[in-house]
């Protein structure tokens, strides 16, 4: 009988090959880091103009381009004999007004015929036109002369009687399947609307004139103004957004909602670049020192770090290498197996993951071939609060002088001179932000309400859209995350979630193997775009509120957070993510405008799969930015909130992301990996040793931010509704003081008339109830009433 010893060793051997089948099951959609490239992707504030126009239309939408050709040359044709192309300016100008009185029109027919004869000029009169470029440029002049003769009031009216529609909302309510048919008058006044302001906001100073420059200024700053009813286009938007989510218009046509809604707030408050002017002119204007460092930028500049390896890879390269003499262990492997104690030794289970010859890197991988190295610095200079200077000097006082000098972080008397060359290097990388200044101003606003209560409040676009936000923002950020959530990827279909396929769906559905790769390709290219939007959507605003003031940026993030953002996003992120950036949900050949330029080829399975080289998708990889940035901006500072990545077991969900190569994306999964580290445990940081020094090399240092090491004195435990409560409580006064405009001022910090001669003096508005009986009053309870007045002055009174 063999030895207990020998049984245990032989279950060993036989189980190694069923490990590595199982971690390669587990591995199978991912690649290895040498199968993902590094991505030469450029981060903007949208993708190129063609492509952004393109993604407007689904491919279910290609018949009705000629519905809006013929609805144009039908009426053009009655009144011109000449080509589009062939008239000049001032007859272009009349035909658009005439085109525009129709629009005003009692008949629906006549109305919708109208606009989409104006909708084919937008759309760059593709009948007349040879080539792309040709009708790229008719795009502009035509989209700058319809917005010069007043189309935008026009159309955003009937948006608004197309919205209110409640026959159309009935009539979707009562089918069984919501189909593209549903929303053909909405989609004609959308792609319009989209078409225009998207055109229009794109700056070309090499074409631009001194009227055309004059057009784009007026549209920016007419958008964000209040079009009808007080409400400004993105308003109007935002409220059929949540008339959408909550199932009383299921017809909506929610792409194109949400890409006119994205485009407009872009254009109206600005872009990234925009952003960093304004950033830097409100630094200025308050005396701080503007910022050197441009974020975007600087990553563009940044070689994307390699993945940590799997260990399905490592086992592979094992098996493939044979048995060799184990060399020495090294530290850094970021993914370890257990092993189990028993007579055989427990090297010989982890040599076969770990172990690594002279000529494979620290993962178990051939060496990568020599790339241009980066410069041996660091990328971002160190930042320092005045919140851990002042931490700073209060544990060296206590340390060294034995007390604490309350509001005062200048003092250096009684330390040694080591401390003051480390406070010395403390202030000269002092950063000092915005919202720091901000909150300090609410503080002192609250405790002398009397002497610092009043403030001018400037009149931004970002304050404007807040403050028409404000009463209805829960409710905004709400349904975004439901629409969110409905198109993603890793999103089941539930009977109660909402339909965002009702602009994409046909009224039939397809017949043959060809339709039906096809509606799928366009289903999925259809959520990926919505993705895209709101990602995009949401970042913006979360920007421009926190520029504007740290307090509407709290209110915002705070609803994004109670409504389940963090988590959203981290399920969005749980899935292949190599395999949804480099998806190719598109069919180049049916994109508009190249399905109505030029000879149209038969569709085939093999144009389906043709696209291009790039082996990335650019909108995923811009939603996957977007929403990283976003979990960053909901977290940063925020202790409570960091807990939430832990206990959602975010790190290896983001450690998952880092295969993606691109430098600015694995920024913002560093960050995040960065801030939870010190909750992460000893065992986590010592195994995942690469990614730690991937942190170290792209993220911004703290000069005193102990994250590496777990010793941070913020690493208290977890009362996340105290601190949520308490952000909650200043956000709620900030927003009381300064918008509640029923509930005044305080009454009880008016100032008091002490004067007896003026309370008496004072004319006061009586009733005339009161006037007619004032004198039967008087003679009742005044004149014919005994009053005992010797009673009345005694000090007791005893009854």
């Amino acid at each position: 009988m063999d030895p207990p010893s020998t049984n245990l060793a032989a279950k060993r051997a036989g189980g190694l090959p069923k490990l590595r089948e199982l971690l390669r099951r587990q591995r199978r959609d991912s690649d290895s880091q040498n199968d993902s490239p590094d991505l030469d992707f450029e981060y903007e504030d949208a993708d190129k103009y063609a492509t952004e126009i393109s993604e407007l239309y689904s491919y279910t939408e290609e018949v009705e381009f000629s519905l809006a050709q013929k609805s144009f040359e039908e009426d053009y044709h009655s009144r011109e004999d000449k080509k589009w192309t062939e008239i000049d300016f001032e007859a272009r100008r009349m035909h658009v007004v005439h085109l525009l009185n129709n629009v005003d029109v009692a008949k629906r027919d006549q109305r919708m015929k109208a606009a989409r004869a104006i909708l084919y000029l937008a759309q760059g009169n593709f009948g007349e036109v040879s080539c792309e470029e040709e009708q790229m440029e008719w795009t502009r002049k035509n989209c700058f002369l319809i917005y010069e003769c007043g189309a935008l009031n026009v159309f955003v009216e009937l948006l608004c009687l197309e919205a209110g529609n409640l026959v159309a909302a009935t009539t979707a309510l009562r089918k069984p399947a919501v189909s593209i048919v549903d929303s053909s008058d909405l989609r004609v006044i959308l792609s319009l609307l989209y078409i225009m302001v998207e055109t229009l906001r794109r700056e070309d100073s090499s074409r631009d004139s001194e009227e055309e420059m004059k057009l784009r200024t007026n549209l920016q700053c007419e958008i964000g103004q209040p079009i009808r009813e007080d409400d400004s286009l993105a308003i109007i938007l935002f409220n059929m957004v949540t008339k959408f989510c909550s199932g009383h218009a299921p017809h909506f046509p929610i792409k194109k909602v949400l890409l006119l809604l994205w485009k407009v707030i872009l254009f109206s408050l600005g872009g990234l670049h925009d952003h960093q002017i304004l950033k830097d002119k409100t630094r200025e204007l308050l005396g701080l020192p503007t910022l050197i460092e441009d974020s975007v930028q600087i990553t563009k500049n940044l070689r994307a770090v390699s993945p940590p390896a799997s260990a399905v890879d490592m086992l592979d390269l094992q098996g493939r290498k044979g048995n060799r003499p184990p060399p020495l262990k090294r530290d850094g492997i970021d993914e370890s197996l257990p092993s189990e104690d028993g007579e055989r030794k427990e090297d010989e289970l982890k040599d076969e993951v770990h172990n690594m010859s002279d000529d494979e890197d620290e993962n178990g991988l051939p060496p990568l071939p020599d790339t241009p190295r980066e410069p041996r610095s660091l990328p971002w200079t160190p930042k320092v609060r005045q919140r851990d200077v002042e931490m700073f000097l209060d544990h060296t006082r206590n340390k060294f002088v034995g007390f604490q000098v309350e509001s005062d972080s200048t003092t250096l008397a009684g330390l040694p001179n080591p401390i003051h060359e480390g406070y010395n290097v403390l202030e000269k990388h002092l950063y000092v932000s915005l919202a720091e200044l901000q909150v300090r101003r609410e503080e002192e606003i609250n405790k002398h309400p009397l002497s610092k209560g009043d403030e001018d409040i400037p009149n931004t676009a970002a304050e404007i859209l807040y403050q028409a936000m404000l009463s209805s923002l829960p409710q905004y950020m709400i349904a975004l995350l439901k629409i969110l959530l409905a198109a993603a990827p890793t999103s089941k279909a539930k009977t109660d979630s909402i339909n965002i396929l009702a602009d994409v769906l046909p009224e039939e559905m397809p017949m043959t193997v060809l339709q039906s790769m096809k509606l799928g390709v366009d289903v999925n290219r259809h959520k990926e775009i919505i993705v895209k939007a709101i990602s995009g959507l949401l970042l913006l605003l979360l920007k421009h509120f926190k520029l504007n003031h740290v307090y509407q940026f709290e209110f915002m993030s705070q609803h994004l957070v109670f409504a389940n953002c963090i988590p959203l996003v981290l399920k969005f992120f749980n899935q292949n993510i190599l395999a949804y950036i480099g998806a190719k949900n598109s069919i180049p050949a049916i994109d508009f405008p190249s399905c109505v330029i030029g000879d149209q080829a038969e569709l085939t399975a093999d144009s389906l799969e043709a696209g291009d080289n790039i082996p990335y998708c650019w909108r995923n990889l811009f939603s996957c930015i977007n929403l990283l940035r976003i979990l960053n901006k909901l977290t940063k500072w925020k202790h409570s909130r960091t807990m939430m990545l832990v206990v959602f077991k975010s790190a290896p969900i983001l450690k998952r992301a880092l295969k993606v190569k691109q430098a600015m994306m694995q920024l913002y999964v560093l960050k995040l990996l960065k801030v939870q580290t010190k909750y992460l445990g000893r065992q986590w940081r010592k195994s995942n040793m690469r990614t730690m020094s991937a942190i170290y090399q792209k993220v911004r240092h703290r000069l005193n931010d102990d994250w590496a090491y777990g010793n941070d004195m913020d690493a208290r435990p977890w009362d996340f509704q105290a601190e949520e409560c308490a952000l909650r409580t200043c956000v709620d006064r900030f927003n009381s003081r300064r918008y509640d405009t029923d509930s005044g001022k305080d009454p009880d910090l008016q100032p008091v008339d002490n004067n007896i001669q003026s309370v008496l003096g004072q004319e006061m508005d009586l009733s005339e109830e009161f006037k007619r009986f004032y004198e039967i009053w008087l003679d009742r309870e005044v004149f014919t009433s005994q009053i005992n007045w010797d009673l009345l002055l005694k000090d007791k009174i005893y009854v």
